[in-house]
């Protein structure tokens, strides 16, 4: 009958039943995307709307196209044709939405917290799809499906996040889940790229890549966000390059043949991953992004059913 919440918030509100729950419901998903036509009922008479007030290309894609593979009805509201342009205020605007029978807000934004915000005042279902250096549990989520359909279990798997950690809500909710399901992580970025906060999650720090890479079963590659950064963290691109750049000579000295390599975009061609690298048979950058509208879609469908169909009590 779903999940017995209203809200998907974080990565960190989720028990491992219900990580479990979003991804076997995922795998149920997946059977329509193969179809002839990739489309079910499911959500027939519910509305999502799509309040991205940062931008966004496969976040709001994989949502839309979620939405409409379920036959849910959506609208996309973007900060650039909001009224918060007029000067009106967030909440406003969502409660305007609301008021049009809206069921499921899916909200993206630059201040942490602000999905958290509006769940607590808004009768509608909130999604969160990224705000600021926060979490992204969707994109977690979609990971964690990616890596389990390569790997037979989680306990004891060996990955790295490299790149630009402090700036990064993937990298915050990717810990959270991968932690939970038993996984062993090793971070690696410069200094100042690498927050020290993170060390009660219970996470290795490593500082030199050619250290970081031997042994991992996965290499999960974050780009630099500039976008983010109010302040110069590096001493220039250049030095980044040399020291954290994901080479294929460095790939292939240092780490493992059956390394499997992971992005969740865009990626930064050259700066954090050669393109040889990103095309290459170790990708599972494309992967990631299928199963991201299987994730979406469980997600949407999990959140709905107690509109749908009433409690689970």
């Amino acid at each position: 009958m779903g999940l017995d919440r209203k809200d998907l918030l974080g990565i960190q509100d989720l028990s491992i039943d219900e990580i479990e729950e979003i991804l076997t419901t995922a795998e149920h998903m997946e059977e329509i995307l193969t179809r002839p036509i990739k489309k079910a009922p499911t959500l027939r008479g519910i509305t999502v709307a799509n309040l991205f007030f940062e931008p966004s290309t496969r976040t709001l894609n994989s949502f839309t196209l979620a939405e409409k593979r379920l036959s849910a009805d959506s609208i996309n509201l973007s900060a650039a044709s909001s009224s918060v342009l007029k000067g009106e205020t967030l909440l406003d605007t969502a409660k305007n939405i609301q008021a049009m029978e809206v069921d499921v807000m899916v909200v993206r934004h630059s201040m942490p917290g602000s999905p958290h915000f509006l769940a607590k005042r808004l009768k509608a279902s909130v999604i969160n799809a990224g705000d600021g250096c926060h979490e992204h549990p969707t994109q977690a989520l979609l990971d964690i499906m990616t890596i389990k359909k390569n790997f037979p279990s989680f306990k004891d798997l060996k990955i790295a996040i490299i790149g630009d950690i402090k700036h990064s809500r993937v990298s915050r909710s990717l810990i959270l889940g991968l932690k939970k399901m038993g996984a062993k992580i090793t971070l690696c970025a410069p200094p100042t790229l690498l927050p020290l906060w993170l060390e009660p999650f219970g996470v290795e720090f490593e500082y030199s890549l050619e250290k970081t890479l031997p042994g991992k079963d996965i290499l999960y590659i974050l780009r630099i966000q500039k976008e983010r950064q109010e302040e110069s963290f590096l001493p220039s691109l250049r030095e980044y390059i040399k020291n954290y750049s994901l080479t294929y000579e460095k790939l292939r000295k240092f780490a493992s043949k059956e390394v499997l390599i992971m992005h969740p975009g865009p990626i930064n061609r050259g700066i954090e991953i050669e393109s040889r690298i990103a095309d290459s048979e170790y990708s599972l950058v494309l992967n990631q992004v299928t199963s991201g509208v299987a994730v979406r879609m469980s997600i949407l469908y999990l959140l709905t059913q107690r509109k749908l169909y009433g409690s689970k009590d």
